[in-house]
């Protein structure tokens, strides 16, 4: 999911994530070959590859279970022919929804994806629908620790290639443009700072406050049963949930 909180939560839900981990782990090795199969087996030269090795990576994926999801894309079967593609629609209360799916059988997804917005107060919309509501950017999360001299690191930021930083609480997220997003993540990779996460992901450009309950409730079952969908890579949205949620 995207959000300013995002990265912080992180690293409070881990729990939840533990029982989820076959899941999750099944989509990332899914991610890693399709992005192998459609730019190459090699991440210095595929962008998308590596994006995909990364995040993996950040949430512990073993080296074996990458190294086969790489050569079964980077092979000849073509058993399993999976195809990106994105859903956008309206969640409760007008928020915006963006779904990014792999999937090898699209009538199935379409149909579950329609199935858990009508059911929670939502609609699948058309293609365009709410994508100009959000940004395509790259971000990078560093955890921000104590002694972390926020003025210099914007320095360092700028001088590589990125946007804008922006600072939280637990959390500082280093913005760029999807150009050069992978200049700037390896710049950091070899930098001192603790690395939570990154991504090239779609930013709302405006957020929804949500205050009363029913309507909080419905948002956090249409996100649960779409994370939860075999076929569902990533959810982006534009509702600002209380941080207790």
């Amino acid at each position: 999911m995207s959000g300013h909180s995002k990265w912080a939560n992180t690293k409070h839900r881990k729990g939840r994530q533990d029982a989820k981990k076959a899941k999750i782990f099944t989509k990332l090795a899914r991610a890693i070959t399709v992005a192998a199969r459609e730019g190459g087996p090699y991440p210095e030269y595929n962008t998308a590859l590596a994006n995909a090795i990364d995040k993996a990576k950040a949430e512990n994926l073993p080296n074996d279970n990458i190294d086969r999801a790489i050569k079964k894309g980077s092979g000849s079967d073509a058993s399993e022919n999976y195809e990106s593609i994105t859903y956008e629609g309206y969640g409760p209360n007008g928020t915006a929804f963006i779904v990014y799916c792999l999937t090898d059988n699209k009538n199935r997804t379409a149909a579950d994806v329609r199935h858990y917005f009508s059911k929670n107060d939502g609609n699948l919309g058309s293609t365009g629908c709410v994508s100009y509501l959000f940004d395509r950017l790259g971000v990078i999360a560093i955890d921000k620790t104590e002694g972390i001299d926020e003025d210099e690191l914007m320095m360092e930021a700028l001088e590589v290639g990125a946007d804008d930083i922006k600072i939280d609480d637990e959390v500082i997220e280093i913005i760029t443009s999807p150009e050069n997003f992978s200049e700037v993540l390896t710049a950091f990779k070899a930098k001192k700072y603790e690395l939570l996460g990154s991504e090239i992901s779609m930013i709302p450009q405006n957020k929804i406050d949500l205050t009363d309950e029913a309507s909080i409730k419905k948002i956090l079952k249409l996100i649960d049963a779409l994370e939860d969908h075999d076929d569902v890579q990533e959810i982006y949205h534009n509702a600002n949930l209380p941080e207790e949620e």
